[in-house]
């Protein structure tokens, strides 16, 4: 059976709406994913920084020093939970 005009024209108008949403979807999804990157980076410079200047032991590096406060986080966090489920 021959499709009728009417029945092309909605196909072809649904491809391009679609395609349309498609691109459009997917500029979002960039523009977002940009800024996220920018403000994570953003926060972590200023993380380094602020860990550098104020956290820091002597000789200490940065990673060092925040590897060294995740470590004393944990024994505070295992020290609130005994504390608590007694």
């Amino acid at each position: 059976m021959a499709k009728s005009k009417l029945v092309a024209a909605n196909e072809k108008i649904a491809d391009t709406v679609t395609t349309g949403f498609k691109k459009m979807s997917d500029g979002v999804v960039r523009g977002f994913d940009k800024m996220s990157n920018s403000v994570v980076n953003g926060y972590t410079k200023i993380e380094d920084k602020f860990v550098d200047r104020y956290l820091t032991k002597d000789g200490e590096s940065v990673e060092e020093a925040k590897k060294r406060l995740k470590g004393e986080e944990k024994i505070r966090e295992q020290e609130h939970e005994e504390k608590f489920n007694k």
